[in-house]
């Protein structure tokens, strides 16, 4: 059982792990040992996680999410299946986390006619600046 939080949490048979062999750094052990993980969870069809969620989630996934709706996160960053099975749980425990966050929608507001006020005067003066810069004419003797 993943605890997500302290109302949402998935149960381990909602998650699949394959294991992989990993590129970079282990010696002749990478060629041998699968020790990266692919964590795949179904994201539309988990009875844990609320539409609200799913749908937020599925912004947060982007190019992790497949068309069939599979979450699918990749860690090899250590260089045991068991680091990076904990490392692959805590990226997924992490998104969802953030997806459970519901963010306050944006309401529209217009500037005060006292802010556009000072706006027109403050590029008035600036135009006049700006025009007490032209080229003065020269007095001929």
């Amino acid at each position: 059982m993943l605890q997500i939080s302290p109302s949402v949490s998935i149960d381990e048979s909602e998650i699949t792990y394959d294991f992989i062999r990993a590129a970079g750094p282990g010696g002749q052990n990478v060629n041998k040992v699968a020790t990266a993980v692919q964590l795949r969870f179904d994201l539309r069809g988990s009875p844990s996680l609320t539409a609200e969620v799913k749908d937020r989630l599925t912004g947060l996934a982007g190019r992790r999410l497949t068309r069939e709706g599979i979450l699918v996160i990749e860690a090899r960053r250590y260089r045991t299946q068991e680091q990076n099975r904990l490392d692959a749980n805590g990226r997924l425990m992490e998104l969802i986390r953030r997806a459970l966050v519901k963010h306050k929608p944006r309401r529209a507001t217009r500037p005060s006619q006292a802010a556009n006020a000072r706006r027109i005067e403050a590029k008035v003066r600036h135009a006049r600046i700006k025009k007490t810069r032209g080229i003065k004419p020269t007095v001929n003797d």
